[in-house]
């Protein structure tokens, strides 16, 4: 039996769709990033750089971030 097209589902829209999502976690956690960046320099009083707020951010508070989002949805 043939499925019609719109009862099946094209391989590179899923392969979109899936890329899509990581490309908008990728954004979430690069705000967070500039985010924790910013507020580092400002109690540090100087720029700390995108490397280093990333590496604060990723060992101190990303596991968080994710589980709080997955909990939110």
């Amino acid at each position: 039996m043939e499925s019609s097209p719109s009862e099946s589902t094209h391989p590179r829209q899923d392969q979109r769709s899936h890329s899509q999502g990581f490309y908008r976690e990728f954004l979430a956690e690069r705000d967070e990033i500039l985010r924790h960046k910013w507020l580092r320099s400002e109690v540090n009083g100087r720029d700390i750089g995108f490397d280093n707020a990333l590496t604060e951010w990723v060992t101190s508070h990303r596991s968080q971030w994710r589980r709080t989002r997955r909990e939110c949805g």
